[in-house]
């Protein structure tokens, strides 16, 4: 009796095509979301990057974190964001918009966990949060 390997998210979520379909529709909704091009960082990185150029990393890398074959060749996520300066505000609004391609494409719940858990393992690359401001001490 074999063992039954699980597949990998990767084949779960048919393969290189249909990853590069979902992340279309994620670029293009990202960079015009207003939420995010509020940030003058963002809006002028949006505008600068080649939508397909970003299309082409960004699949690359969800195929490879997926458990694909290929091999992430872009930039460490510290080093293409965190010059942009995205809040967590920023981050909740991107979250959405990632959300939102997933139901469009009906990505069954269990595939979208694993998903939203691979980019949730970027946030603390990418997000810059405040630094720490200490007030005056009261005397008690």
């Amino acid at each position: 009796m074999q063992d039954q390997v699980e597949p990998t998210l990767y084949d779960r979520l048919g393969g290189a095509y249909n990853i590069a379909v979902v992340v279309d529709d994620f670029i293009d909704r990202i960079m015009v979301d207003d939420r995010l091009n509020a940030n003058p960082r963002v809006d002028e990185a949006h505008h600068r990057v080649s939508p397909q150029g970003f299309k082409y990393y960004v699949t690359e890398m969800v195929c490879w974190a997926a458990g694909g074959p290929q091999t992430y060749s872009g930039r460490s996520m510290g080093d293409s964001h965190r010059h942009l300066m995205i809040t967590d505000e920023e981050w909740v609004a991107f979250m959405d918009d990632f959300q939102q391609t997933l139901d469009k494409f009906e990505v069954p719940r269990s595939e979208q966990e694993e998903l939203t858990a691979i980019v949730e393992s970027t946030k603390d690359s990418i997000v810059v949060s405040p630094p720490f401001q200490e007030g005056p001490v009261e005397a008690s």
